[in-house]
């Protein structure tokens, strides 16, 4: 007597049209029958392999909050007046511009733009004073600004050329090439204007840096990848000459210093042995 079929053997002889009846219709036969027709017609291609379940993810996470405008803006605040590695001496001169500035506005003049009398007060290169006796002024006028709107200008321009170039030549050198520039700058400025100058500003300073990160970039073209060579170049470029341009049209800037300053940043850049900084790329 010959053993008895298995339901693979069974339904292994039915057609496909059978096994479609039955799968389609397995509610009304017991529940092995069911399962025998799908995966017969499984096993010939008919019908897809049962998809393998998906693992329950869990109750649903809440999305993660955004940071509050104010972190935000604390961040930004941090990142431009903050003190870390590679980045000490333009926040300090920053700081140091702003508390000129904030002692002007303390001194009796006005916020938004001090008078001519509390600049010179307060150390500007005021020609009659500094070439007789009060030679000081060739610095101090670095830290002071004639109004809101020339301070923030500068400073901009500082915190943009900080973060280029600190970490291409060093703090130190950075601070000594900030200082001997603006004095270059005021310097240029008395020269220039024989009749006589009241001037203020960091100007000369940041122009000096304008032309030491030129130097630099000449002197080590691999710090940068050669993208950033060619786009930091032509940015400092269009900066410059967009600045001195503007100086002729208005009376109130003194290009004097601007050049000045700009010269004295790239003797000293290029006079200067290389920094004892790691390039950032090799390319």
């Amino acid at each position: 007597m010959s053993a008895p079929l298995t339901p693979a053997e069974l339904f292994a002889g039915k057609t496909d049209a059978e096994l479609l009846y039955l799968a389609q219709h397995a509610a009304q036969y017991p529940a092995a029958v069911g399962q025998a027709a799908v995966q017969e017609l499984q096993r010939r291609g008919l019908v897809p392999e049962a998809a393998a379940p998906v693992p329950d993810p869990g109750p649903a996470q809440p999305p993660a909050p955004e940071p509050p405008a104010g972190g935000l803006l604390w961040g930004t605040v941090r990142g431009i007046a903050g003190f870390r590695a590679g980045y000490r001496v333009t926040p300090l001169l920053l700081w140091l511009n702003l508390l000129g500035y904030g002692l002007l506005a303390l001194g009796g003049g006005s916020l938004w733009q001090p008078t001519a009398a509390t600049l010179v007060r307060w150390g500007s290169n005021f020609s009659p004073l500094t070439l007789h006796g009060q030679p000081w002024r060739l610095l101090t006028s670095v830290f002071l600004h004639g109004s809101v709107a020339h301070l923030l200008m500068n400073m901009a321009s500082l915190v943009f050329l900080g973060l280029l170039t600190e970490r291409l030549t060093g703090s130190r050198r950075l601070l000594l090439v900030y200082g001997l520039c603006g004095v270059g700058g005021s310097l240029a400025s008395l020269w220039w204007h024989t009749q006589g100058v009241n001037s203020v500003g960091a100007s000369g300073a940041i122009f000096g840096l304008y032309g030491l990160l030129l130097a630099t970039l000449l002197r080590r073209p691999r710090a940068l990848a050669r993208t950033q060579r060619y786009t930091v170049g032509l940015f400092v470029l269009y900066l410059l000459a967009g600045s001195l341009a503007g100086g002729l049209q208005t009376y109130a800037t003194d290009n004097a210093a601007h050049l000045g300053g700009l010269v004295t940043g790239a003797v000293l850049g290029a006079a200067f042995p290389p920094a004892n900084t790691a390039p950032t790329d090799a390319a």
